[in-house]
């Protein structure tokens, strides 16, 4: 039957027609189909700062100043003239940005050598509390002290403000020092509800904060060195405790003393990458029948990611006893396949919740390298049969390693490795753990070419997003496990890929999300509208602009073009050379948009697009 889609027969229809359970939110979307942005004001009058984005409720619109010194807000208005059919003639002053939008406040974010970090940016929707973020330059040879990674920058503060969007008022601050937080795009924070994940790269933590109704940023755990509140306590107690034991005994040399030329700043592996190693070696000995190969691989394992092996292997043996029975002297060489595990003693920086309790964590390596190592161990003796109890670990004069546990003995006489080192992208191994905060125990783990985890990152992508329970306009984002549309593009790429785990591996690349960077215009709904996403699309990024403007197709009508966007002047770039990118801010709900068009040395054009 052929239908009018005009709005009064959308709104007849409505009257008439009760549409199917669970679907009444969907058939109200589709009105956007009538109303869109189908006017364009080019080249707007107004001020020279830079827009960051509408909030997710639609109230304000954010920005910062050129200098990136002051906060300027404002809350979105409606074009107060009109026209009539195709007789208009809109004054001068409807030209004007501040017939669109009104000023709320300009409030001084950043003080001393500080600057704001204008890609950063998190609202708390339930009680519209803006979180900005402002730090100093980077030093990119710091040295690495006190723990922190060599290679990665450092930044001498970092100030997280907590202001309340309705006036202005800053609430709270939470400062960083010395450190690096990646928070280009929001990729090194995550908002969930009230709890907020911060993510030192330069000292491997997690910082988890709760933002109280009252505006207070609170600390609720660190993740990292330690996992638990009172490990720090019992690490002290009980090397006070190993300390006393060694005095004691001087036949042995205490492994501590060479620890230098294994690591010359940390001896202990952290707790998030102790949980991690714990869960590989369950995961293989559960599955092994040969314990003894499968202890001398963990020990190969254990050598690999952290090079002191004392505090190591206590990590193993303190929740899992070892039982060797007596037996002949065994040798035997091990490669550990650890080429798929990489140097997982860098977090790269990215996390998200999954839940209030869950998060998903990524690891790499800091300098792309695969290392492979290849660990001979020779089995010298065998007192007697029962649990082996970890004791001590000397170096002998023979450049030799010996294990001692109350039941066997195990030289340790070579480590051999490899270092390989690939700095592509799809060569380049990361993995993905997903780890409980309560419990502190890692529940699962995946390289990021595991099919596993694409399978449930195809069927259950929405479930990644982990927005707060208060976000509804999630719901409506859409991604290939809620939209057919979206499915099905990601089938054709699938198919057209020339490798299969290439294609993976390209795909886990968005993981963890970044926290709030989707728009849930209505505009980007592809069941609504067909668009080019290499030119548009929901993601907060910066795409190539070219001088032809962007087409809105509509999905139910695949030949009718419901609206068009062109950023820049209206006549087009006079240098087609020169290298342009644009970005869109689309309002959550009305047909508003902004459109800014930067070119180098050139002052922004900002084209708005409204519904005429």
């Amino acid at each position: 039957m052929l239908r009018n889609n005009n709005v009064v027969a959308r709104i007849f229809q409505r009257q008439i027609q009760t549409p199917p359970p669970g679907t009444s939110v969907h058939c109200a979307r589709r009105f956007y189909e009538n109303l869109v942005p189908n006017f364009t004001i080019y080249d707007v009058e107004c001020p020279d700062h830079s827009f960051r984005k509408f909030t997710d409720d639609g109230q304000y619109l954010i920005s910062f100043s050129r200098n990136l010194l002051d906060l300027i807000v404002y809350r979105p208005t409606w074009l107060s003239y009109s026209y009539k059919e195709e007789d208009y003639h809109l004054p001068s002053r409807a030209k004007r940005f501040d017939s669109f939008f009104t000023q709320l406040y300009c409030v001084s974010l950043a003080s001393s050598n500080e600057v704001i970090c204008k890609d950063f940016f998190l609202y708390v929707n339930t009680n519209q509390f803006g979180l900005f973020a402002t730090s100093t330059s980077q030093i990119h040879d710091a040295p690495a002290i006190g723990g922190a990674i060599q290679g990665v920058p450092s930044i001498e503060r970092i100030t997280f403000h907590l202001l309340r969007l309705e006036d202005g008022v800053i609430l709270d601050e939470k400062v960083f020092y010395n450190d690096f937080i990646n928070l280009a795009h929001n990729m090194g924070v995550f908002l969930y509800d009230d709890l907020l994940a911060v993510v030192s790269l330069r000292y491997q933590t997690i910082y988890i904060l709760q933002i109280r109704e009252s505006g207070n940023l609170v600390d609720v755990r660190a993740i990292g060195a330690f996992c638990r509140e009172d490990d720090e306590l019992f690490l002290n107690s009980n090397m006070a405790d190993n300390s006393k034991l060694h005095q004691s005994s001087g036949n042995h040399v205490d492994i501590a003393v060479h620890s230098n030329q294994l690591n010359s700043d940390n001896s202990f592996l952290s707790g998030i990458k102790q949980r991690l190693l714990s869960f590989i070696f369950q995961g293989i000995w559960s599955e092994e029948t040969d314990k003894f190969q499968v202890f001398s691989s963990s020990i190969s394992c254990l050598i690999l990611l952290h090079r002191t092996i004392l505090n190591i292997l206590q990590v193993f043996l303190h929740s899992n006893t070892i039982t060797l029975s007596e037996g002949p002297v065994l040798e035997e060489e091990i490669l550990f396949p650890f080429s798929r595990l990489c140097r997982l003693d860098y977090l790269e920086g990215e996390v998200q919740f999954l839940d209030r309790h869950h998060l998903l964590i990524k690891f790499g390596s800091v300098d792309g390298g695969v290392r492979l190592f290849m660990l001979s161990t020779t089995r010298i003796m065998s007192k007697e049969e029962g649990n082996s109890v970890f004791q001590s670990l000397h170096l002998s004069s023979d450049g030799c390693y010996y294990l001692f546990l109350n039941t066997v003995e195990i030289r340790l006489d070579r480590v051999l490795w490899e270092l390989q080192v690939s700095r592509s992208a799809d060569h380049h191994a990361s993995f993905f753990a997903v780890y409980n905060m309560e419990t502190t125990e890692i529940v699962a783990f995946y390289q990021n070419s595991a099919d596993e985890l694409y399978l449930l990152f195809e069927q259950f992508c929405d479930h990644f997003y982990a927005m707060s329970r208060n976000s509804s306009y999630m719901n409506f984002i859409s991604s290939h496990s809620n939209n057919i549309h979206a499915r099905e593009q990601l089938r054709s790429i699938k198919n057209k890929a020339s490798s299969l785990s290439q294609f993976v591996k390209k795909m886990l690349t968005s993981l963890p999300f970044s926290c709030q960077s989707l728009s849930p215009s209505p505009y980007f709904d592809q069941s609504l509208f067909r668009y080019d996403e290499k030119l548009i699309s929901a993601t907060d990024r910066h795409r190539p602009s070219t001088d032809h403007p962007i087409k809105f197709i509509s999905r139910r009508q695949p030949h009718t073009l419901k609206f068009k966007i062109k950023p820049g002047p209206e006549a087009g770039s006079l240098d087609g050379r020169t290298k342009k990118v644009s970005s869109f801010l689309f309002h959550p709900f009305l047909p508003l948009a902004l459109s800014i068009q930067q070119t180098l040395f050139l002052q922004s054009s900002v084209n708005i697009h409204f519904r005429g």
